[in-house]
């Protein structure tokens, strides 16, 4: 039996569905830090060297492209484990299938855009090499699809290695060295995305085909490739949904507002997506897992597993947020010159407490995706249409009002947006929880009175550390608030289950309903 074989069983004996998911997510936190180290740099460079209005026309052109390129990609990056699963050919030729049609559709729309590149670029240029931005979309969807595969073998390292290393420093150095170049200018930051995006390709495609080896007696037939497309699409609606979600605010904000203003709240959103991140990180491995568990019809483990995961992702990014959130004007007034980004800090708190409420729906929808995927994809489009109608009220709202300077009512569109966000995540975590609960006949609740406890103390910290001068607030203020934090969470919130994800060798869990502390058994 080879090792991915082995894995594979693990993961469906008892206990070691949870083993898997903490495995993947320990590899994944490991990740995060390490995007963390190089996403930091990147915003400095951006913020400082090429600053407000150039991030605002990157901004949005990498908007376009990322939601076209995750379009492009058919919704395989959760729906191909399924597809695997239960597919009867090689899994070799299935992938291939999606690569190919990926490829087809984004090349098609890569072109589009390269002739007519006023959707990506509504402000106007930095310079004519911007439009060459549009490569990235192939290069994106296809990433996705690989990473997928990878997942499907419970091979999360491969996505650490090229989202978490690769592309965050490629992108990092190569916006720091074009900056230098005079006939690049500006464009050195869609440049450098490029590339990224092209390293991290290469960085997955290595493993991959050590994985799977290339396709042997592939032939591409509409009769198996059309039905595929077709029956991903509720699928990839959803995920360029969901997307949106934490895209739409820049739209609609790029409709009200100038470059600057744009530039400013991406590098706000650009600090509140770190933890954002971390919740993604247990996406790639839970999806198999819950395919293993349909299979076998075990309801209850699927909710057990949807409610754990939900709370390490809760617990972990109230954390991060209340350690970004507090000292967040010093935060902002690194990334850039102070006056133009620390009015961002509104803006900032409000993405922050965004990215804790939307833990729940996007563990509920890992599981609904595949118990109830048109259902899921109405209340995904709700979702959506209620955020884009909280924020273009806000924003007619602020319009009316009579601001003496622009940029005070820039700083209030941008907060207005954030908390539109807010309010709609929470919705849709409600909704989604229910909705799940009702198909499992198992209540989800990611809910523990410890994070009430350590986000108390915290608090208390992160207010002394305010008292510090700036560089003492960040460099020792966030560690402080982190560490009181995450040692409440530890002795207050963490069961036997909890630990798992700290354990590298942890014990098989007796039983599917072993109470956790602080949550009953399910």
């Amino acid at each position: 039996m080879s090792k991915l074989d082995e894995r594979e069983e693990e993961a469906s004996k008892p206990g070691g569905d949870i083993a898997a998911l903490a495995k993947g997510g320990r590899t994944n936190v490991l990740g995060f830090g390490l995007r963390l180290l190089a996403r930091l740099p990147f915003l400095f460079i951006a913020g400082q060297l090429y600053g407000a209005e150039a991030l605002g026309i990157y901004a949005y052109a990498l908007l376009v492209v990322e939601l076209t390129a995750l379009i492009c990609s058919i919704g395989e990056k959760r729906g191909l484990a399924q597809r695997l699963r239960e597919g009867d050919g090689s899994a070799t030729n299935l992938i291939a299938d999606s690569l190919l049609v990926a490829l087809v559709f984004s090349c098609i729309a890569a072109a589009g855009f390269f002739l007519v590149p006023a959707p990506l670029f509504p402000n106007g240029m930095s310079s004519d090499l911007d439009r060459w931005i549009v490569l990235a979309i192939p290069g994106y969807a296809l990433t996705e699809i690989v990473l997928a595969a990878q997942a499907y073998k419970y091979d999360i390292g491969t996505t650490v290695r090229a989202r978490a290393v690769v592309e965050p420093w490629t992108i990092s150095i190569l916006a720091g060295a074009f900056w230098f170049v005079p006939a690049i200018g500006d464009a050195g930051l869609t440049l450098a995305y490029l590339f990224s995006i092209f390293a991290g390709l290469v960085t997955a495609l290595v493993p991959f085909f050590k994985t799977y080896g290339r396709p042997h007696g592939w032939v591409p037939h509409p009769a198996r490739i059309v039905p595929m497309v077709v029956r991903a699409l509720p699928l990839a609606v959803t995920d360029a949904i969901e997307w949106g979600t934490r895209r739409v605010d820049l739209l609609i904000l790029g409709w009200f507002a100038g470059p600057v203003a744009l530039g400013i709240y991406w590098m706000a959103q650009q600090v509140a997506s770190l933890p954002q991140k971390l919740k993604t990180s247990f996406e790639p491995i839970l999806g198999p897992v819950i395919t293993a568990k349909l299979k076998e019809k075990d309801y209850a483990a699927i909710a057990r597993q949807v409610c754990q995961v939900g709370f390490w992702i809760v617990a972990a990014q109230a954390g991060i947020a209340l350690a970004l959130g507090i000292p967040g004007e010093a935060l902002m007034g690194l990334m850039g010159d102070a006056g133009e980004f620390v009015p961002g800090t509104p803006a900032l708190a409000f993405l922050l407490a965004a990215e804790v409420v939307a833990a729940t729906a996007v563990v509920s929808e890992a599981a609904l995706i595949y118990v109830a995927r048109v259902r899921n994809l109405w209340v995904s489009i709700a979702t959506l249409a209620l955020q884009a109608a909280l924020t273009v009220a806000a924003m007619l709202v602020i319009d009316t009002l009579n601001f003496a300077d622009p940029q005070r009512a820039d700083i209030w569109r941008a907060a207005a947006a954030a908390a539109a966000l807010m309010l709609s995540l929470g919705v849709a975590s409600v909704v989604k929880a229910v909705m799940l609960g009702k198909i499992l006949g198992h209540s989800i609740n990611n809910w523990r009175w410890a994070l009430v406890w350590a986000a108390a103390a915290a608090v208390v910290v992160g207010q002394l550390a305010i008292l510090l001068p700036e560089w003492a607030e960040l460099a020792l203020g966030i560690p402080a608030i982190i560490g009181v934090y995450g040692y409440i969470i530890w002795t207050r919130g963490f069961g036997p289950e909890d630990r798992v994800l700290f354990s590298k060798k942890p014990k098989p869990v007796e039983g599917e309903n072993y109470p956790v502390r602080g949550q009953p058994p399910i």
